[in-house]
């Protein structure tokens, strides 16, 4: 992690962010995960919005406003 250009909130013993990094390794190579980025790719990324899944499972576009202020709500309370 030392040489990675991202200065990370987080700051973790390395036992802790090598637990993290199996959680998280583990969580993307989940087959509805694996599923969803294949639809993302598969749909095309804009510079104007962002690829939203909803809980229904289907692909809408957003304003990236919108899907990354949690629609208004903000995000500290997610």
């Amino acid at each position: 992690m030392k040489s990675s250009p991202i200065k990370l909130k987080q700051k973790l013993s390395k036992s802790a962010a090598a637990k993290k990094k199996a959680r998280d390794i583990e969580y993307a190579s989940k087959q509805y995960r694996i599923d969803r980025r294949s639809q993302n790719q598969s749909e095309g990324q804009r510079p104007d919005s962002d690829l939203h899944h909803t809980k229904s499972g289907v692909l809408k576009r957003v304003s990236i406003k919108n899907n990354r202020g949690n629609y208004g709500r903000g995000t500290k309370n997610e």
